[in-house]
């Protein structure tokens, strides 16, 4: 099995996001003996319910159409209703294989769900959500990301949306479309950003401070996060942001997202001037095409040339036009529009495990470290060696495998953190916190006798206080990734209030938790997410420092 590299990730994560990301019970109608709850909208009336001490009200349209002739331009703007409407199911995800206990996906997909304590006014502090999957599969409605706890618990308003994602959210037209079709490539986005004006026009209905809002996302949400951080029609509507395990430093170029283009209309056998013929074509058709094209990572390296990009990062994802993302969100600086928003960025310490889950890869368990240098030699060539003796001497008790899972961990979500972290610092603007999740889950990946550790996506349950006793005081069940340890629930706690406090003030803080130092270059603190929290001074500065000497920071 060779290592995993950037061009994969997206399509491994594809295919296993929704094994760890399927809907329950909490999205089902509501039950008699739930509590009906009626809120005015800017658009009309509508109906949640109120379940164990938390007002739910799922599948709100935040937008109109995006079908017929809206496919591929700016949502049509919403109708309002008479009369009262239902807000009781999630509403249908973008175009993709059907999700569990969901509606069929939609072109037709502008929905969003809303968590609150209470529709009283409150003006408590909003964190808005953008759901991993990276630009190709996921929704609001993912089970690990319900919102009822975080509302419940920590006093706070969660929103989640659907958006238009793959092909019917990223494909560039504006060179072919014209100015009706402007902005294309970023239709996903604008989705999001719409979806946030939506929440600063109706949230104090809601218990909500349109005033006081946190954008945050993990994986393609953590990138999406990114591209919202740099965007000027997102800029007015949220005030800090939190980018966790995805850091969007580089978007796609407008000249790779052309040549995407120019690939797809061939497939299709469509001539670049009869490229309208993309409306008529069934969404299930392009679902197909889209699954036959490579798929697009995180963040883009900055030092490939082009014909790399087009050949390893084509495929459908935020593009730098100039105009609605109108830079790389991170290269050459932090964004200057969010100058003073703060920032909260980082990733889990053994990323890797999930994707060895996912991909069935046993081999990396087996390895000695002959075997590691000739495993890194395919993505990393002479420098492989380089590479093994400084993590040997780094982490000297470290086994072959747990240097493999280090090095392909740090290198799928650490350097981007890092990098981006360090830009906001040189901005001089609001601070940014850096730091690692580092619960160690016992699970054993399937086949192997090696513990799953802190796996990407195993933060979304702890962030969203989803690892916690049942209510009804019975045994608890095993977490999907968390493992069985009661420990768990000590480090959901910590993640929550981290997060809801730095919602709340800007700055991440909890009981029992060290006070969270901003980052800086001369100590570089980071802070370790764990049932007992540290803050570690410079941490990974021998690994740190070889990734810049071979020239990948």
């Amino acid at each position: 099995m060779t290592p995993i590299g950037r061009r994969d990730f997206l399509a491994q994560l594809a295919l296993a996001t929704a094994a760890v990301s399927v809907s329950h019970a909490a999205f089902s109608t509501a039950s008699r003996a739930d509590e009906s709850i009626e809120t005015e909208t800017a658009y009309g009336r509508i109906r949640g319910i109120r379940k164990d001490g938390v007002n739910l009200f799922k599948g709100i349209p935040y937008a109109g159409r995006t079908s017929g002739d809206r496919r591929f331009r700016r949502a049509a703007p919403l109708e309002p209703w008479t009369g009262v409407r239902d807000a009781l199911q999630v509403g249908p995800p973008a175009i993709q294989a059907p999700r569990r206990n969901e509606p069929a996906p939609s072109e037709d997909c502008l929905f969003l769900n809303v968590w609150t304590p209470a529709n009283d006014n409150r003006k408590r502090p909003v964190m808005f959500y953008s759901h991993g999957g990276g630009f190709v599969i996921g929704s609001g409605a993912s089970a690990s990301q319900d919102g009822s706890n975080l509302a419940r618990n920590f006093d706070v308003v969660v929103v989640e949306t659907n958006h238009r994602l793959g092909l019917l959210g990223f494909l560039y037209l504006d060179e072919l479309g014209g100015s009706e079709y402007a902005g294309s490539g970023n239709m996903g986005m604008l989705d999001i950003t719409t979806g946030l004006k939506w929440v600063h026009d109706n949230i104090a209905r809601f218990g909500g401070d349109p005033d006081n809002v946190m954008i945050w996302g993990e994986s393609g949400g953590g990138a999406k996060t990114s591209c919202l951080y740099a965007m000027p029609e997102a800029a007015p509507y949220f005030n800090k942001a939190s980018i966790e395990s995805g850091p969007g430093v580089r978007m796609t170029p407008k000249e790779v997202a052309a040549e995407t283009t120019a690939m797809l209309l061939k497939e299709l056998n469509i001539a670049p001037k009869d490229w309208r013929k993309l409306l008529d074509v069934p969404a299930a058709d392009l679902l197909t095409i889209q699954g036959k094209l490579p798929f697009v990572p995180p963040f883009q390296e900055k030092n490939r040339n082009q014909g790399m990009m087009r050949r390893n990062y084509g495929g459908f994802g935020p593009v730098v036009d100039g105009v609605v993302l109108p830079h790389h969100p991170f290269d050459p600086t932090a964004p200057a529009i969010s100058r003073n928003k703060p920032l909260l960025v980082g990733w889990n310490e053994d990323e890797y495990t999930f994707f060895a889950w996912e991909r069935k890869d046993t081999e990396f368990a087996k390895l000695d470290f002959e075997g590691l240098q000739k495993k890194l030699e395919l993505p990393y060539g002479a420098d492989a060696g380089k590479i093994v003796a400084a993590y040997r001497k780094a982490n000297p008790n470290a086994s072959a495998p747990d240097l493999y899972v280090a090095v392909s961990s740090i290198t799928m979500m650490g350097l981007g953190s890092v990098d981006i972290a360090e830009k906001k610092v040189k901005q001089g603007g609001a601070p940014v916190y850096l730091y690692n999740f580092g619960y160690k889950s016992e699970k054993k990946i399937p086949g192997t006798d090696y513990a799953m550790g802190t796996p990407h996506a195993m933060d979304i349950s702890f962030k969203f206080n989803n690892e916690i006793p049942p209510r009804d005081g019975s045994e608890p069940k095993e977490s999907f990734f968390g493992g069985n340890r009661p420990e768990r629930f000590t480090a959901s706690r910590h993640f929550a209030e981290l997060w809801t406090t730095f919602a709340r003030t800007g700055k991440p803080a909890a009981k029992e938790v060290p006070t969270w130092p901003a980052y800086t270059l001369k100590t570089r603190p980071t802070m370790r997410i764990d049932a007992q929290c540290e803050v570690i001074n410079n941490r990974f500065s021998e690994e740190l420092a070889l990734w810049r000497s071979v020239g990948k920071l």
